[in-house]
């Protein structure tokens, strides 16, 4: 059975049109019940499809003239959002055109132009960005929000425990996902009003959800695999997530170095090279990559950047399995279990300093 199409914004990342063409590929011959639209430059897209014949007859072509850049702005993104390829990748799942939408490009102007055209759902106030984060445990960690809200209050908090326990069911295909907040300790004292006040809210509504609330948990231990959801502003998640990134770099370069820096060493790297291979395994971003908006009414994924194809297969992947699974219906029947009136707002304090809570976040201030 063939899924919705994926509309791919082929003009997004650091390489453009050969990595997601290529990457494109690489999901449908995996898969071969992915269709796409690939939206961009329509002479590159066919020049690219030409190595491609299995994508070629599971794709159509949408031209876009315009591209936004890396360093563009949101606010100025928006208004080419009807002439980029970005803009028009997301349009088409406003308009039905696709089920979802991928892009590598901007991620600001992205969370800017899916929040605009597709709005947020029923009961939920801001979208945010999720990912799969890798553990020493069974399953990926799911982490949210990275980087669309800066300032997120109590409400906003809960919202987002209830998009990634649905996100975790699917992706990890857990009965109850264990989910906890991210703080700067695990006592019941620490942190700010809006973290204990979106702590008291989440131990009484998980027994109305599948979804068990663990309490809290400290940045140390994010890799460590016991718990399945991590929740949090997107201004700590995101120096979280990138000094995640900066720590596994950093331990990757270090074993380089070590293992270049005389013979005895590269005769120990030989020996260990099945262990390191590994390791560079599970600490490379292309295996967990996809990202994903939630909270909007439709599923929008960002791939990294710099991903290879592989990782841009892995994101198409991500994106056919929210597609397959009806992620936006799962967390609108939850919101509906529960009631809107349910999810309490305590001061409008905000998730870091206990100021009042900032408007949603236009993309800007996303990672």
């Amino acid at each position: 059975m063939s899924l919705p199409r994926i509309a791919v914004d082929a003009m997004g990342g650091d390489e453009g049109v050969r990595v997601m063409v290529e990457g494109a590929a690489l999901a449908r011959r995996r898969h071969d019940r992915f269709k796409f639209l690939l939206v961009g430059d329509e002479g590159r897209i066919k020049q690219a499809l030409e190595n491609h014949p299995n994508l070629r007859e599971a794709s159509e072509i949408l031209h876009a003239p315009d591209v936004v850049s890396g360093d563009e702005k949101p606010t100025q993104a928006l208004r080419r959002a009807k002439t980029t390829s970005m803009g028009l990748a997301i349009n088409a799942v406003k308009e039905g055109h696709a089920g979802a939408a991928v892009s590598a490009g901007n991620t600001g102007a992205l969370m800017a132009m899916a929040k605009l055209a597709l709005r947020t759902m029923p009961g939920i106030d801001r979208p945010a960005l999720s990912a799969l984060l890798p553990t020493l445990g069974e399953h990926d960690l799911i982490m949210l929000d990275l980087g669309a809200n800066t300032d997120c209050d109590a409400r906003n908090l809960v919202q987002f425990a209830i998009m990634g326990a649905a996100y975790a069911r699917i992706v990890n295909g857990l009965d109850a996902p264990r989910v906890r907040l991210l703080n700067i300790g695990t006592e019941e004292t620490k942190g700010t009003d809006a973290l204990r006040d979106a702590a008291n809210q989440l131990k009484e509504l998980a027994g109305d959800l599948a979804m068990t609330f663990d309490g809290f948990t400290e940045a140390d231990k994010l890799s460590r695999g016991d718990c399945d959801v991590v929740v949090t502003d997107g201004f700590s998640g995101n120096i979280a997530l990138k000094s995640m990134e900066g720590a596994a770099r950093f331990v990757a370069d270090l074993l380089r170095r070590s293992f270049s820096s005389s013979l005895r060493s590269k005769f120990g790297f030989l020996i260990s090279r099945p262990a390191t291979e590994l390791l560079k395994h599970h600490l490379d971003p292309n295996n967990h990559n996809g990202a994903v908006f939630l909270g909007l009414n439709g599923v929008v994924v960002k791939s990294h950047g710099s991903a290879s194809a592989l990782g841009v297969a892995n994101a198409v992947a991500v994106t056919a399995r929210l597609l397959e699974e009806n992620l936006t219906e799962r967390i609108e029947a939850d919101l509906a279990r529960l009631g809107a009136e349910t999810i309490r707002t305590s001061g409008r304090t905000s998730g870091r300093g206990g100021r009042s809570a900032a408007p949603a976040a236009t993309g800007e201030d996303a990672a």
